[in-house]
This record gives structure tokens, C-alpha cells and sequence, in this order.
């Protein structure tokens, strides 16, 4: 079999296996991916994300208008994800340091869209997450052991529901939190707990949608920073929002929000045959 080639990366320490399929010859199993992201058996991460060229993917392609490259990305349970923000930003770190891109500002092909990226001067990467739909205040409700907490819908693309708390730090473990109804999230939601800190500073907790607890959720800092900006009545941005992994951005430019924060390329190496073919 060919050799499968890897890279282990992180945005805040949402953290991430990436595998380049230069030819678009791959075909990623859920228990593939499942196997990848176990922290005991694999290598350990939130997600996957599969590097393949725009050219050879057979989807949709106005998710990949004007992008050379696509970002293939799925959850730690396997399933498929609309879009992963922190995971966008590391992948175009990827780009940047394979020489995939020789420009700082190029566009990436996701299934929520393309997205247009920019490198800062300073090294953070932006990412440009189209625009969240915020829905009616309370019209989910947010469960955690005997706790209920009413919650904002959100899409941004990906499904969210944004519930307000007094302090994210006395939180027990959320990955058992709940939201209904059911009816309002059919393909599940990630759930974001937010501490309002100031007008533009908000501290997060998530729990997400086919990976559980993260230490930082990009769609998920632009979901919760747009429903606190919408809800606080304050036009103010950016808005800092600070996770268990460290900060990010989250800048909204008329119809445009952008999400900057850091990411890093930490190991590269190749999968051992023998496991791979056994997934």
C-alpha cells in the first residue's frame, strides 16, 4: 500500500491530524478517523482534516470557488462537519509551510463555502466565516445534570447553542449537556457555555458536536461573540473570546465575520502500514 503521510497540529489547543492527499486518492473510513484521534490507541486529536486539492473533489464546487485546496474535515467520532475554524486556521498553516500556497492571502475550499484567508504580520492567521444567523433568545434550552440554562441558536455554519452562564470555571463536566428541543437541531449541536467578562470579552467552554469537550471551538467562538454582541445590544468589535487553549478574535465587518488566532504545526511523520490497513 502507499505510505500515508501525517502532520499533528493545533489552533489554541483544538488539535487536529492532518493527512496530505495530494492526488485525491484517499478515502477516509469514520473508523480511520476514529482510530486517528484515539489518545490511547492513535495519535490522538480532535479531528482529521484531509489536504486535497479543490480539482478532485467530487462535491459540490461552489465549496470550493476560487480555492486550490479543500479542507476535507471530520469530527473525532467520524462524522463530517460543515466547517471547523481553529481546524481552518491550521490548515492553512499547513499550506503555508508545504510552500501548497506562496501568498499570505489565498482562499480554502470547506463545505460551509470558501473561505478567504489572510497571515497576518504578526503570524496569526484569519479566517473569513461568512456570517452567523442568530436565532430568538430562548428558544432552546440547555440541560447539565440538574441545571437548565435557556440558549440561542446559532449557525455559523455549523449548528449552535449558546447558553449564558455566571462563571464557566464551576461548570462540572459538560460533556453531558444537553439541548433541546431535538426537533431544532437534527443533526446535533455544539454547545457553548459563556461567561460574559466585558462588552468585548466573553470566556467559553464547549462541548462539540462529535468530539466532546475541546479546549476551543472556532465556529464556536464566533457563534457565542455574536449572540453576547447581538443580546448585550452592543455594536462593539472585535470581541475577544477566551478558551481553555488560550484567545481568539472574533471581528465582525459587515456581513463578514473574521476569526483570528494562532496555529502551529507541531510533528510530522508517516502512519505505520500494518495499522492503517487494519482501520
Amino acid at each position: 500500500m502507499t505510505t500515508v503521510q501525517f502532520a499533528k497540529g493545533h489552533g489554541t489547543g483544538n488539535d487536529f491530524v492532518l493527512i496530505p492527499d495530494l492526488e485525491g486518492r484517499l478515502n477516509l473510513d469514520p473508523t480511520q478517523v476514529v482510530g486517528l484521534c484515539d489518545r490511547r490507541f492513535g495519535l490522538g486529536a480532535d479531528g482529521v482534516i484531509r489536504v486535497v486539492p479543490s480539482s478532485l473533489v467530487g462535491e459540490v464546487p461552489a465549496m470550493s470557488d476560487g480555492a486550490m485546496w479543500f479542507m476535507d474535515y471530520r469530527n473525532g467520532d467520524g462524522s463530517i462537519a460543515e466547517m471547523c475554524g481553529n481546524g481552518a486556521r491550521v490548515f492553512a498553516k499547513f499550506l503555508r509551510e508545504e510552500k501548497l500556497v506562496d501568498t499570505r492571502e489565498f482562499v480554502i475550499g470547506t463545505r460551509g463555502g470558501p473561505r478567504k484567508v489572510r497571515i497576518e504580520s504578526d503570524g496569526m492567521i484569519s479566517i473569513e466565516m461568512g456570517s452567523v444567523l442568530v436565532q430568538e433568545h430562548g428558544s432552546a434550552v440547555v440541560s447539565l445534570d440538574e441545571h437548565t440554562w435557556p440558549a440561542t441558536p446559532a449557525t455559523a455554519p455549523n449548528p449552535h447553542a449558546v447558553a449564558f452562564v455566571a462563571s464557566v470555571s464551576e461548570l462540572a463536566d459538560i460533556e453531558s449537556a444537553e439541548v433541546t428541543p431535538e426537533a431544532s437541531f437534527p443533526d446535533g449541536a455544539n454547545i457553548e457555555f459563556v461567561e460574559i467578562v466585558s462588552p468585548t470579552s466573553i470566556k467559553m467552554e464547549v462541548n462539540e458536536r462529535g468530539s466532546g469537550r475541546t479546549m476551543s471551538c472556532g465556529t464556536g467562538a464566533c457563534a457565542a461573540a455574536a449572540v453576547h454582541r447581538e443580546f448585550a445590544h452592543e455594536p462593539l468589535s472585535p470581541v475577544t473570546v477566551m478558551v481553555p487553549g488560550g484567545e481568539v478574535t472574533v471581528d465582525f465587518r459587515g456581513t463578514e465575520t473574521w476569526l483570528s488566532g494562532p496555529a502551529e504545526i507541531v510533528a510530522r511523520g508517516e502512519l505505520d502500514e500494518s495499522w492503517w490497513a487494519a482501520r
